[in-house]
């Protein structure tokens, strides 16, 4: 079933990682939709995975010589989507002008392969993380989780579960109050919050507990990150979420880890990390009732502790959001 949301649609939604799109095409299912994602000498396409003449997946097919070929008739289609050759038709006899396959915006940024499903090209949200040589950048995902986009990126944003859910690790028992903060919208209509003191038992591995101090950002209706801040050492560590909505009830996240410091970590030791952390995550998000993020603010009760959360779903309202909020 096919996830009815016009301003999503509108939005670039994190499809796969790049590495993922290598010689043979591939099916992704995006907010119902299954799509082929393919890669030329040109960059990356993705199609409505679905050829005009018989309903043929093209993620079966392959590409030669830079064109998606049909694997039931062998209809080729260029990166524009245009049919530009049947075998079946006399060399004399024109390729009929419908024989098109149907295209959606497509770009590669910050380690992903983004689709667009309304076929524009909007703006990309920036990272500047990710062009800084001074940061170490590693991908993280895909992890699927049974519950609806706007649950999971509220939970990233929701600084008030970090000594509760990840005590031990991103928090203690005995620290769990959370000082007071604002939220503020940006110029390019992001939302970022004041830096949030937190205390953590070992939050760069020396094994010293201590306050780091985290600012939280809204990008995009389901792209967020966090940066967190050492101030004894000015040492920055930020996390990008972004979640693929796949179908009514299941999502991905996929994320973007940045540190400009040593971390003594192999890219393997800090994925397997993250990986622990959403784990705890996943089974309180998965159960949350309602399933849709109440926009209502009354529907729930609200500490200033959750401003931000507040605030995303005042955000998600302002935008006309509807898949997974209610």
């Amino acid at each position: 079933m096919l996830v009815q949301d016009p301003v999503l649609h509108q939005e670039w939604l994190a499809a796969c990682l790049s590495s993922d799109i290598q010689d043979k095409p591939v099916q992704i299912t995006l907010m119902g939709e299954r799509i082929v994602i393919f890669r030329t000498e040109s960059g990356v396409h993705a199609f409505k995975d679905l050829c005009i003449h018989r309903g043929a997946a093209l993620s079966l097919g392959c590409v030669r010589d830079g064109k998606l070929v049909c694997p039931y008739h062998a209809w080729e289609y260029d990166a524009s989507g245009t049919c530009v050759r049947i075998p079946q038709l006399p060399a004399n006899q024109a390729i009929p002008t419908k024989a098109k396959a149907i295209t959606y915006g497509c770009q590669e940024r910050y380690g992903f392969v983004w689709v667009n499903l309304s076929g524009k090209e909007p703006e990309m949200f920036a990272l500047p993380e990710f062009d800084d040589p001074s940061f170490r950048n590693v991908l993280w995902g895909p992890q699927e989780v049974n519950a609806k986009p706007p649950r999971v990126v509220e939970n990233f944003l929701d600084v008030g579960h970090l000594a509760v859910v990840h005590e031990g690790y991103l928090g203690v028992e005995t620290h769990m109050e959370i000082g007071d903060y604002h939220v503020h919208k940006t110029p390019e209509g992001c939302l970022r919050s004041d830096e949030i003191a937190i205390y953590q038992p070992d939050p760069d591995g020396t094994g010293q507990a201590k306050h780091v101090y985290y600012t939280y950002e809204v990008l995009r209706p389901l792209s967020v990150k966090f940066t967190k801040r050492d101030n004894e050492n000015n040492n920055l560590m930020s996390i990008l979420l972004t979640v693929l909505p796949v179908t009514e009830t299941k999502s991905i996240a996929y994320g973007v880890m940045s540190f400009n410091y040593d971390t003594d970590l192999t890219d393997e030791d800090m994925v397997k990390f993250q990986d622990m952390i959403f784990a705890q995550d996943k089974p309180v998000v998965e159960n949350q009732k309602p399933e849709d993020l109440p926009l209502d603010l009354q529907v729930e009760l609200s500490l200033k502790s959750d401003r931000m959360s507040i605030a995303y779903r005042q955000y998600l309202t302002a935008l006309g959001v509807t898949h997974g909020t209610a």
